[in-house]
């Protein structure tokens, strides 16, 4: 807790942004965090709650309270002590995790929730910024090695905790850089991606190896044919290799199958799936020249989708210079205040307002696309109807048809699931949803059918927020630890 009467004394103080004109003007990150006294201010609003459901809220089960108190004391390196103990990345979750932890704050039963994620933040910054994060090199080594296959945050977080029990891990990535969906999915301006190449650097020093631009799957067309994933791979390797080379294999790719729109004139040029169009400006933005990148320069852009793929989709349109865009969603609008006695300790269905639609954008809820209509091979707009449920089904409303005027649509509706090639290729069986079936049980969790193949975040779980992803990393390194060693001092 912080201060006793903190709660009743001080208000929620939060982040703040740069202005919408100046941003725009580029890429780079623009939130303003707490500075030391309003952290201490921020940390003070932590209540004496005794049972506090944020450890719970948050999938890695940080320890929230306990640093709350270290910030309000001003014991900021222990509070990076008691931050690092359970989140190996906390600057990716300090800028773009939703924060459930919020949620299911105590305080946010009938008042606003204590700033958790603002403090994690300011509190990784500064740990940064005073050198306190370091490498930390097994004393002693176990001779075993270890293959992760995918380099986001569940594939990065399994290797540095596997290279820290003494394992030698190889962390194989079909991209040129490391990362993921945090490299090539969020967009530099909601996510630098210096904070990934620092914790690269440490991660090598931890003796972890990078293999980039290695795709692991079938000899041929691994990913599967006309896939529309991002592949920079410059060479490939068969499971049978991996399974050959190394002691055991952790799964950690994304569910990179994004969900599509089957409906009439799908074909017609100018409609792309969000991960075909956000990677090339994350690369551009790294000084990479892509051919015929796709831009929104001058368009009327329609984004379907009303999540945050989509929400990223409308920042980038808007710093392209679209003259215009429009996100879709399928579900009706949600309250903008949530029922807090219905809902609490839980994530709350209600309005969210990102950044990016503040810089400009329309938001049309309960609709669906009929058609998409074009001239000459190309996308001019779409046919639409609006739609009511009714006893859990979906209905048109008669009437409500329009078309409504589009050069680019981009399609951010989720992904349905991994890439089904790679884990065709390996054996593993899969579930219902085609993710990789793997228990997350105390004993042998994340344990797949196939001897010594191992399966964890997006890839055995399916889409999940960032958060998710590290604790699945890390706890299915405690896994393999233990199926290596007999047992494991790894935390869960």
């Amino acid at each position: 807790m912080g201060k006793i009467t903190g709660f009743l004394e001080h208000e929620r103080i939060e982040e703040g942004y740069r202005p919408v004109e100046e941003r725009l003007k580029h890429y780079k990150e623009f939130v303003v965090g707490l500075d030391a006294d309003q952290a201490k201010v921020q940390g003070a609003r932590c209540m004496d709650c005794g049972t506090p459901f944020c450890n719970s809220g948050c999938p890695v089960n940080n320890i929230i309270p306990d640093f709350n108190d270290l910030v309000y004391r001003n014991d900021w390196r222990n509070a990076f002590a008691v931050l690092d103990s359970t989140n190996n990345f906390p600057e990716f979750t300090g800028r773009i995790c939703p924060a459930p932890c919020e949620a299911a704050c105590v305080l946010n039963v009938n008042d606003d929730a204590v700033g958790i994620k603002s403090l994690e933040h300011a509190i990784i910054d500064r740990a940064w910024d005073e050198g306190w994060v370091a490498p930390r090199v097994a004393k002693h080594k176990t001779g075993k090695k270890v293959a992760v296959v995918g380099a986001g945050p569940a594939g990065m977080a399994a290797a540095q905790q596997l290279a820290r029990a003494g394992h030698d891990v190889t962390l194989f990535e079909k991209n040129d850089r490391i990362g993921g969906l945090l490299r090539y999915g969020i967009p530099d301006f909601k996510m630098e991606k210096s904070h990934i190449d620092r914790r690269v650097e440490q991660m090598k020093a931890e003796g972890v190896v990078f293999r980039t631009g290695v795709v692991v799957g079938a000899a041929k067309d691994p990913l599967g044919k006309g896939s529309k994933v991002t592949n920079l791979a410059k060479e490939s390797v068969t499971p049978e290799q991996l399974q050959k080379d190394f002691d055991a294999v952790l799964l950690t790719g994304g569910a990179e199958q994004s969900r599509d729109l089957p409906v009439p004139g799908r074909d017609l040029d100018g409609i792309h799936f969000a991960m075909e169009f956000l990677p090339q400006q994350n690369r551009v933005n790294a000084g990479d020249k892509v051919k015929g990148q796709l831009r929104a320069d001058g368009k009327h852009v329609i984004v379907i989708g009303g999540g945050d793929t989509g929400s990223d989709c409308v920042g980038t349109s808007n710093r392209h210079g679209a003259v215009s865009v429009t996100q879709f969603e399928l579900m009706p609008q949600p309250p903008e205040e949530e029922n807090r006695p219905l809902t609490w300790p839980y994530w709350p269905i209600k309005l969210r307002t990102s950044s990016s639609h503040d810089e400009g954008c329309e938001r049309e809820f309960a609709i669906s696309t009929k058609e998409f209509i074009g001239e000459k091979g190309k996308i001019t707009g779409l046919k639409t109807v609006r739609v009511e449920w009714k006893d859990g089904k979906m209905q048109e409303v008669a009437g409500s048809e329009q078309v409504l005027k589009a050069d680019l649509v981009l399609l951010a509706m989720g992904f349905v699931s991994p890439v089904a090639t790679v884990l065709d290729a390996f054996g593993v069986e899969k579930d219902a949803r085609g993710n990789a079936k793997a228990s997350v049980d105390f004993i042998g969790g994340y344990a797949t059918n196939v001897p010594k193949v191992f399966a964890a975040g997006d890839m055995r779980r399916g889409q999940s927020l960032v958060v998710w992803a590290i604790r699945e990393g890390r706890q299915a390194a405690r896994s393999v630890d233990e199926f290596l060693m007999g047992f494991s001092d790894l935390p869960r």
